[in-house]
């Protein structure tokens, strides 16, 4: 059974979403502001989080933010209608996907359905492989703990950008474009709906955390006019 945390503050909002994930078998909890998401994201791991951006207390980036400190548990943030910005600012803060308000509850859950689907599969296909410990140079990454190390010094990624940076070091010197990269990272069904600047904006945070220097990086480079690949720059 599905576990979701549901977080806006209009109550009516998440009472008619409440009601039709729990018929369809789903467990729910509900918040209703910032501070109360945050409290019952670290009580539970939630199969994936459904958070609205305007909240009291602490705002949905704020609270995207703040989980992705502890958990990797998928997230959606609900946008505004025509809110780039707010698209890409969530994306930025570690959320796996957005749906824009006002929203259709089947395309809801529907999402809600897609990221659990593609979570329980990266997690299944990291399991299988029994091969926890990949990287070339100072770059490590645990795959079964999910962690990823630079020497010594331990980098905190996001689930989406742990999952971009795994693909690319596991086929280091091919060559991905973005339409791929969205594809395999945010699952198939993201090209047809999905913005490839999300993989630009993912690639820049990654190269914030991982490079040491991001304008020039060591690891993550970009084949202009193409895409992205992985390779250890001396």
């Amino acid at each position: 059974m599905a576990r979701v945390l549901v977080v806006d503050d209009e109550k009516l909002i998440v009472k008619g979403i409440r009601f039709s994930l729990e018929q369809d078998g789903m467990e729910v909890d509900c918040a209703y502001d910032g501070e109360e998401a945050i409290a019952l994201a670290k009580q539970t791991e939630y199969d994936i989080v459904l958070l609205d951006v305007m909240l009291p207390k602490y705002d949905g980036f704020e609270v995207c933010q703040a989980i992705r400190e502890f958990s990797d548990m998928p997230i959606i943030m609900l946008t505004a209608k025509g809110g780039d910005m707010d698209k890409i600012l969530g994306l930025e803060y570690g959320a796996d996907d957005y749906i824009s308000k006002p929203f259709n509850i089947l395309e809801v859950k529907a999402r809600i359905k897609a990221v659990i689907r593609r979570s329980s599969k990266s997690k299944k296909q990291k399991k299988d492989a029994g091969v926890s410990l990949i990287g070339a140079g100072d770059l490590k990454m645990d795959t079964e703990g999910r962690r990823v190390f630079i020497g010594e010094k331990e980098i905190n990624l996001t689930a989406k950008e742990f999952d971009l940076l795994e693909l690319l070091v596991r086929n280091p010197n091919k060559v991905y474009s973005r339409e791929s990269l969205l594809t395999y990272v945010w699952g198939n069904k993201a090209l047809d709906s999905g913005d490839v600047r999300t993989v630009d904006v993912h690639v820049r945070r990654l190269r914030e955390k991982i490079e040491p220097s991001p304008s020039d990086p060591k690891y993550v480079h970009t084949k202009w006019g193409v895409g992205y690949y992985f390779r250890v720059k001396g």
